[in-house]
């Protein structure tokens, strides 16, 4: 419940030509990177302090970031959100750090590129906030309030980032998070567009690029075969303008999952991660494994339900599902369930 709100400063957008470029640094697989690429940084955009819906953990809902290592897309650095996107005017690097002398959940907005502008919604965006009915979802359900407690004002972080969100769920797809994590750190370096913010490195992922790269290049990363063509067909989708967000924001779930998964390497269960973390949707992902056994040792025998028992079991979260779900996967991998 509630939205975001610019509470103070305004975004201009720096001109193409404030751009200038460092070397970018050494790394083992950037042998197949773009020939000539350069780190980007940029004439930064004024600061903006973004109020976000309360209640709000900052650090506690970032932390999962460091649990599979960094994949330079997605980085938490000193208490910082760190990531850099694409928008309609172009590439963005942003940072966002929390106020703690604030008792609201303030954090400074720092942003930098053509597409600077869009940095304050980018990161309203990233923070789900609190569903209505919440707290009468939690009177119903004494396991949901247990863990609500046990992670007081921790948040979904979404992914407002097409290309990134599905190049992430691509790479996650039969192997363990880590080292998926791994080999989206080497997909960032060799050809992701390096931008310096806030003293770190942030990469951004330029479907135009990925849609001119022969998939043996992403292969030599220790992709699998099927996983670098997945990658360079959906960027190909979204370069071509075949694939967008805002098409997608405006169709019903159904609708979301029959058109992503008529690409290659989307399936189902991947459509429906893309609707929860990327569109924000209460959608439960009941084929997910990780989703099945959260779900069997909340309210089932412990083992993993099949898919269908899955929604059941989960029919009561309704408008909440997002949180509800987010929740039951903390509570699995901090083993209080």
């Amino acid at each position: 419940m509630g939205r975001a709100s610019v509470t103070a400063g305004a975004y201009t957008v720096p001109p193409r030509r404030g751009l200038r470029s460092v070397p970018a640094a050494d790394s083992p697989w950037a042998a197949s990177a773009v020939p000539g690429r350069r780190r980007m940084t940029a004439v930064p955009a004024q600061p903006v302090t973004l109020t976000l819906p309360a209640p709000l953990d900052f650090a506690a809902t970032l932390a999962p970031l460091r649990s599979h290592g960094d994949d330079g897309l997605d980085r938490w650095a000193d208490g910082r959100l760190l990531r850099a996107a694409t928008v309609a005017a172009g590439g963005v690097a942003y940072c966002a750090r929390p106020r703690p002398e604030e008792r609201r959940p303030v954090v400074e907005v720092h942003a930098q590129g053509p597409g600077a502008a869009a940095a304050p919604e980018l990161v309203a965006r990233a923070f789900a906030p609190t569903p209505g009915g919440w707290s009468e979802l939690l009177a119903r359900d004494p396991l949901l309030a247990r863990l609500a407690g046990e992670f007081p004002g921790w948040r979904p972080l979404r992914q407002p980032d097409l290309f990134a969100a599905l190049v992430r769920a691509i790479s996650a797809q039969q192997v363990n998070l880590r080292w998926a994590a791994t080999t989206r750190r080497r997909l960032a370096e060799a050809f992701g567009e390096p931008w310096v913010i806030g003293g770190e490195t942030v990469y951004r992922l330029d479907p135009t690029t990925f849609a001119a790269l022969d998939p043996a290049r992403i292969r030599a990363l220790q992709f699998t075969t099927r996983k670098a063509e997945y990658i360079v067909g959906v960027a190909a989708e979204i370069a071509r303008g075949r694939l967008s967000l805002p098409a997608l924001e405006v169709l019903d779930d159904t609708a979301v999952i029959e058109r992503l998964a008529a690409l290659r390497g989307i399936g189902r269960w991947t459509a429906e991660w893309i609707l929860v973390r990327t569109l924000g949707r209460p959608r439960v992902v009941a084929g997910d494994l990780g989703v099945r056994k959260a779900v069997g040792l909340a309210y089932g025998s412990g083992d993993p339900p099949a898919e269908a028992e899955v929604r059941r079991l989960t029919a009561h979260w309704g408008p909440c599902a997002e949180l509800a779900q987010g929740l039951l996967l903390q509570g699995l991998a901090s083993d209080l369930l």
